[in-house]
């Protein structure tokens, strides 16, 4: 691979939230006294927060998070918290942090961590940015000649927050065998996790130059220690400390004619920190963490054309497609890539004809037809979620919503309520929320996306084909699809879906589990004539009310419209809702002290315009029309010394949001980039700083309609909404698993070359083996040749890193492991889930 061919790092990290236990209570003797939610967060950044669960010390949370990684990152945390109901600060009982770099020793895996205490040391991180070198002066003319450390202190970068705060200096001293020997300091920046100090210190060494011996060097170390300064009865508080000796094995190994070392340093936990026991109980977690190195398109290509041609290829058993479902142990990896490829490449439709032909064919009994976890089922999934997931949303988030709001109590288990009244009462609650879902799914017909209408249809042509005298297999197919895989899952956990972004209570939660289960029964039935029975006798009374002609012959109607193959869809009067949410805006106008002030607001963004209001539910205070959006870009932290910032260019005026953290921004600039791809008005320049004091604080023109200043993001996105694809990254991963999965593509292969098969044994289960065969070797060499492009990448970067660079700062094993990783002979793929390193996607970015 040439040195200077572009390859970027995609990471992505799956996390299923389990559960923990033993749990400290609150005081000696008591039990249940907690209500606990935890935290995931990339340092100390949170990204998600699951339910609260109440008075238990053995929480069960079972929240899922699929979500891509934006930005550096060196621990991914969990934090577990003790909800406090008076209103004060929610208390924090612990944490269970994972290195970015041993993220693959866990992947895929439930593994139980040890909760461990949150402390000032357990909460370092962050960088910074050191010069040092050794100098000979002379004070005056004719004065000897005497030795200087000098210690110039550039910059620090992702700092600890306390309290939402940072206001960091830093203390420079020398330590001559742990005594002090002087001490200097910066000065304070306020409001940064991220401060450049530029600040040169001077140490007066007692050697002359020609004294200066490794030895005495040896005995110097430099100690940086950085504070975060603050008022507060505990005084100011530590973020982190690099010690450095002077010289010997561990050390810089400065003399006076050297030019000195320009360094990045990880900053680490204080050097005397006591390990103390702890019991704070353990947490449940399942990581998937991917790092993908994504290269040119051209090298994908042999590969890509394999992939593509298996709907045409006869059996479908010896097409690549279905060999990767073959040798995946995980169908649901090997699913996500294809139906994005295929989808990039309008191809999916046959994709999964081909894959659906070739099961229903192997079927006796129609009830068992898509219902395990095979690859067209996964694909199928895979399809419905990208597909129709504003589709879903157009149709349960309003119920879902409502029963939220309305907060009706719906148990009707006896076991857990006693009065007769109530389970009454409940019950009537319960089917109105059934009937008001319900008809929500029946009415939306007309508004299932075409693309899955096509693929139904294709679903029931195959099953009647395969059925021809069973006139209730059609519905048997697609309600296992439609309701078993589609609507009771989003029901059963909205949050996954994306159906809301509250904290749902207990009650709220068991509510939805109740319809869930009966639209799920429903589904089932929906294909046969048999009635459906209940596992809990306390839903026979529900059975009573909606399993019945009536209901099934709406739920037959409904699926025959959904696999119409040119379904006479409706207009849509009003826009698709693309994403909403709660995000902090800086005023386009009005003036808070002279300055513009930031407020919270709630922004809802459509298929039409962007708006925001005071909150949710209330009347928009501003709407910004999606053709008049003419960039959407990233706005550095110094701007306002606030992190995650984006704007949104327009002919006017710009307008500035901070997101809530970093997952959050790229999902906002994202589907607002995708909305406004094809705008007429569309600008190749912005401005990257702010118009401030009648001037451009990027350019200083103080023109405030003067042309851009900077280019816009390149290749930003693809301009389709709900089905865009990065093919190349999608290849990668395709690819990855080939790879990881060599030696069973080995095996495959000997199977399909035993002489058995070619003796044609009609009782052997692998048919047509020479195509098969010719696929294995053509899969083979593909996977080979990009392996090599991997490795020279690789060895092309480890080369140009430097121990030490702003790409590879001293303190952690990133850059010894990818060094290692170079050297060896182990395949780029073999690395695939383990890190890739900061210095790395530092260096490819």
């Amino acid at each position: 691979m040439a040195s200077g061919a572009r390859v970027r790092v995609e990471e992505r990290i799956k996390i299923n939230i389990g559960e923990a236990k033993n749990l400290p209570s609150r005081s000696h003797g008591s039990v249940g006294s907690r209500d606990v939610f935890c935290t995931v967060n990339l340092d100390q950044e949170q990204i998600h927060r699951t339910n609260t669960v109440e008075k238990t010390l053995n929480p069960f949370f079972g929240d899922e998070y699929n979500f891509d990684i934006p930005r550096k990152f060196r621990w991914l945390c969990f934090y577990i918290y003790d909800r406090e109901r008076s209103g004060k600060q929610d208390k924090v009982l612990g944490k269970v942090a994972v290195k970015k770099e041993d993220l693959h020793k866990y992947y895929g895996k439930d593994h139980w961590f040890e909760i461990l205490p949150v402390d000032c040391d357990s909460e370092v991180q962050g960088e910074v940015h050191l010069e040092i070198r050794l100098e000979s002066i002379q004070k005056s003319e004719g004065a000897p000649t005497q030795t200087r450390l000098s210690v110039r202190v550039i910059e620090c970068n992702g700092l600890t927050k306390s309290n939402g705060a940072c206001d960091p200096h830093v203390n420079v001293s020398l330590w001559c065998e742990n005594e002090k020997l002087d001490s200097k300091r910066t000065r304070k920046k306020t409001k940064t996790t991220c401060p450049k100090f530029d600040e040169t210190f001077y140490f007066e060494m007692a050697q002359r130059p020609s004294e200066i011996t490794a030895d005495s060097l040896a005995a110097m170390q430099l100690r940086v220690t950085v504070w975060h300064e603050s008022t507060g009865i505990f005084g100011n508080l530590f973020l982190g400390e690099v010690r450095i000796t002077l010289t010997g094995e561990a050390g810089l190994k400065l003399n006076p004619h050297d030019p000195g070392y320009d360094t990045w340093y990880f900053l680490q936990p204080r050097e005397n920190n006591r390990v103390i026991a702890h019991d704070l109980g353990s947490l449940r977690v399942k990581l998937q963490y991917t790092s993908d190195q994504v290269i040119s398109s051209k090298h994908y290509d042999q590969l890509l054309n394999l992939i593509l041609q298996s709907p045409g290829v006869q059996p479908v058993t010896c097409s690549a497609v279905y060999i990767l479902g073959e040798v995946a142990a995980n169908k649901q990896e090997a699913a996500e890539p294809l139906v994005r490829i295929f989808l990039h490449h309008g191809k999916i439709v046959s994709l999964i004809e081909s894959l659906a032909e070739w099961e229903i064919a192997h079927e006796t009994h129609l009830n068992t037809i898509f219902r395990g976890n095979t690859l067209v089922s996964k694909c199928m999934d895979e399809l419905m979620k990208l597909a129709g997931l504003h589709y879903l949303h157009t149709v349960l988030k309003p119920v879902v919503e409502r029963i939220a709001q309305e907060k009706k109590p719906c148990e009707v288990d006896p076991g857990k309520i006693g009065d007769a009244e109530r389970i009454d009462a409940n019950l009537s609650n319960l089917k109105d929320y059934i009937r008001e879902t319900f008809a929500a799914i029946i009415n939306s017909a007309y508004q299932c996306p075409s693309i899955m209408c096509r693929v139904f249809f294709a679903l029931k042509r195959q099953a009647k084909l395969r059925f021809p005298d069973n006139q209730e297999v059609q519905y048997c197919v697609l309600s296992g699809f439609v309701f078993l895989r589609f609507f009771a899952p989003a029901l059963l956990s909205p949050k996954l879906f994306d159906l809301t972004q509250e904290q749902l209570d207990p009650q709220t939660s068991r509510t939805l589990k109740l319809i869930s289960k009966t639209i799920n029964s429903l589904g089932s039935c929906v294909g046969s004539r048999s009635a459906v029975t209940f596992k809990e006798e306390y839903m026979t009374p529900v059975n009573q009310d909606f399993f019945n002609d009536s209901y099934l012959q709406k739920l037959r109607l409904f699926l025959d419209v959904i696999s119409t193959e040119s379904a006479p869809h409706q207009a849509l009067d009003s826009p698709i809702i693309l994403k909403e949410g709660v995000l902090v805006k800086r005023a386009m106008g009005r003036r808070l002290m002279g300055l513009k002030n930031f407020r919270q607001r709630y922004f809802c963004l459509t298929t039409r315009s962007l708006t925001y209001a005071a909150h949710k539910g209330q009347r928009p205070l501003h709407e910004i029309p999606v053709d008049n959006i003419r960039t959407v870009e990233l706005v550095d932290e110094a701007q306002f010394k606030k992190k995650n910032m984006f704007k949104l260019v327009q002919p006017d005026k710009d307008l500035y949001i901070q997101a809530n953290n970093c997952v959050d921004q790229k999902a906002w600039v994202d589907i607002l980039s995708k909305v406004c791809a094809h705008n007429q008005d569309k600008t190749d320049q912005f401005h990257p700083g702010q118009f401030r004091d009648n001037i451009w604080t990027c350019c200083r023109t103080p023109t405030k309609n003067a042309i851009g200043c900077a280019p816009v993001t390149a290749d930003k996105l693809h301009a389709e909404i709900k089905l865009a694809a990065d093919s190349d990254r999608e290849m990668e991963r395709v690819y990855a698993l080939f790879a990881a999965n060599l030696d069973e593509l080995g095996k495959l292969k000997d199977e399909y070359a035993c002489k058995a098969v070619y003796l044609g044994d009609p009782d052997y289960e692998i048919q047509d083996t020479e195509v098969g065969y010719k696929t294995i070797n053509s899969i083979v060499s593909a996977v080979i040749s990009l392996e090599q492009e991997h490795r020279d990448h690789s060895r092309s970067l480890a080369r140009g890193i430097r121990y030490g660079s702003r790409m590879a700062p001293i303190g952690d094993d990133n850059y010894l492991q990818l060094r290692a990783a170079a050297a060896s002979d182990s395949a780029p793929h073999q690395r695939r889930f383990r890190v890739s390193g900061n210095c790395e996607q530092e260096f490819v970015r």
